[in-house]
C-alpha cells in the first residue's frame, strides 16, 4: 500500500525498489511534491492549517500577479465625486512637499517591511513542509538568523538592480528626449530605445530567475545546514555545474508548472473576484440612489471620508484573503518541488526530512492508538 493511501505525512520517498534516477530527476521530485502537498493540505483537511499557511504564503506573493480585470474608478457612480476628490488630493500634495516626502518614506518603509516578512515566511514555509505541521512560534527563533541573511541579500539585490536600471534610464533620457523633440527618428534612436527596453527585460528576467533558484533550492540548503546565503549559493553552484542538464530541465519544468499553477489559480479567482467587485459597485450605487431618494447628496465630509476608508480597508482585506487562500496550495507545491529536487543532493536536508517524517509517523500512530 502506498504512503498516500496510508495517510503518511510529508517526507522523502522510500528508496527501496525505486530507480536511482527517479529519486534525483525533476519529474520524480515533481510527483513527490504533489503527493506532499496533498498530504499536508487534505490528509486530514484542517481549516486552521489552511489559515496559517495562507497567512504565510500571502507575504510570499500568494495568488496571481494580475487578474487583468477591467474594473476602474469609472465603474463607480459619478455622483459621489470620487475622481474629483482624488484630483484635489493630488493638487494638495503638489502644494505641500512635506506630504510627498512623508508618503515616499512611508512607501519605502512598507516595501522594506514586506521584503523582510517575505524572508521570514520563506523559512517558515520550508520548516512547515519538513515537519508536516505549521509551528510558526517554534520556527521563528530557529530560522531568524538565516532569514536575516536572505533579507539583506534580497534587499541589496533589488536596490542595486533598481539603481542600475534607473541610472541607465537617466543617462539615455536626454538623448531620447532630444531625438523625440526633433522628430527625426533615426536608426540610432530606434536602436537605443530598443536596447534600453531589452536590457530592462533581460535584467528583470535574470533577477527573477536568481530569486526563484534562491527560494526553491538555496533556502532549503540554508535551513538544513544552517549556512548563510552566500555559502549556500556556493554549494548550489557546484551542484549546478556538475549537473547542468538536470538543473536546466528543472528550470524549464519549474516554469511550465508555474504557468499551470497560475492558470489554475486564475480560474478559481475569476468568478470570486467578479462577484466581489460587482457587489462593491452595486452596493455603492444603491447607497447613492437611496441618498438621492431621501433628498441627500453625497458630500466628502470627515465622516464620509472615514466611512469610505473603512470600506476600502474591508475590500482590501477580502481581496487579500481571496488571493492568499487561492494561491497557497500552489506556493506549497512549488516550494516542495524545489526541496524534493535538492534532498537527494544535500544529505543534511534529506536527513532532516527523514527525521521529521519519522516523528510525524510516531505522532500519527499514537493518535490512532489513543482513538
Amino acid at each position: 500500500m502506498s504512503n498516500l493511501s496510508q495517510g503518511a505525512l510529508p517526507g522523502p520517498p522510500e528508496r527501496r525498489g525505486a530507480p536511482p534516477g527517479l529519486l534525483t530527476s525533476p519529474v520524480g521530485a515533481l510527483t513527490s511534491a504533489f503527493s506532499d502537498a496533498v498530504q499536508l493540505l487534505l490528509n486530514p483537511f484542517a481549516p486552521r492549517r489552511w489559515i496559517k499557511l495562507s497567512v504565510v504564503c500571502l507575504f510570499l506573493g500568494g495568488g496571481t500577479t494580475s487578474a487583468a480585470f477591467q474594473w476602474s474608478l469609472g465603474n463607480l457612480p459619478s455622483d459621489i465625486g470620487l475622481q474629483e476628490g482624488l484630483t484635489r488630493l493630488g493638487e494638495y500634495g503638489a502644494q505641500h512637499t512635506w506630504l510627498v516626502l512623508l508618503a515616499t518614506v512611508l512607501g519605502l518603509s512598507l516595501a522594506v517591511a514586506l521584503v523582510y516578512l517575505r524572508a521570514i515566511c520563506r523559512f517558515v514555509l520550508v520548516d512547515s513542509l519538513l515537519r508536516g505541521e505549521i509551528l510558526i512560534r517554534r520556527a521563528l527563533p530557529e530560522t531568524r538568523p538565516l532569514a536575516h541573511s536572505y533579507f539583506f541579500w534580497l534587499l541589496s539585490a533589488l536596490v542595486v538592480v533598481g539603481a542600475a536600471l534607473g541610472t541607465g534610464i537617466l543617462l539615455t533620457f536626454p538623448y531620447l528626449r532630444t531625438a523625440a523633440a526633433s522628430r527625426s527618428h533615426s536608426i540610432a534612436f530606434s536602436l537605443t530605445l530598443a536596447g534600453l527596453l531589452l536590457a530592462q527585460v533581460l535584467v528583470g528576467l535574470a533577477l527573477g530567475l536568481i530569486i526563484i533558484l534562491t527560494d526553491d533550492l538555496a533556502v532549503p540548503i540554508m535551513y538544513a545546514e544552517r549556512l548563510p546565503l552566500l555559502a549556500a549559493w556556493r554549494k548550489l553552484s557546484r551542484r549546478m555545474r556538475a549537473e547542468a542538464g538536470t538543473f536546466t530541465l528543472y528550470v524549464v519544468l519549474r516554469f511550465v508548472v508555474s504557468v499551470g499553477v497560475g492558470i489554475a489559480v486564475l480560474f478559481v479567482l475569476f468568478p470570486a473576484l467578479v462577484v466581489l467587485f460587482s457587489g462593491v459597485v452595486i452596493s455603492t450605487a444603491l447607497v447613492v440612489l437611496m441618498l438621492r431618494v431621501v433628498g441627500v447628496a453625497w458630500l466628502w465630509t470627515p465622516f464620509t471620508i472615514v466611512l469610505a476608508a473603512l470600506g476600502l480597508v474591508l475590500l482590501t482585506g477580502l481581496l487579500l484573503i481571496l488571493l492568499s487562500v487561492a494561491g497557497m496550495p500552489g506556493q506549497v507545491f512549488l516550494q516542495g518541488f524545489g526541496m524534493r529536487f535538492m534532498a537527494p543532493r544535500v544529505p543534511a536536508l534529506d536527513a532532516r526530512w527523514r527525521e521529521a517524517s519519522g516523528a510525524g509517523h510516531s505522532r500519527q500512530s499514537a493518535l490512532q492508538a489513543g482513538g
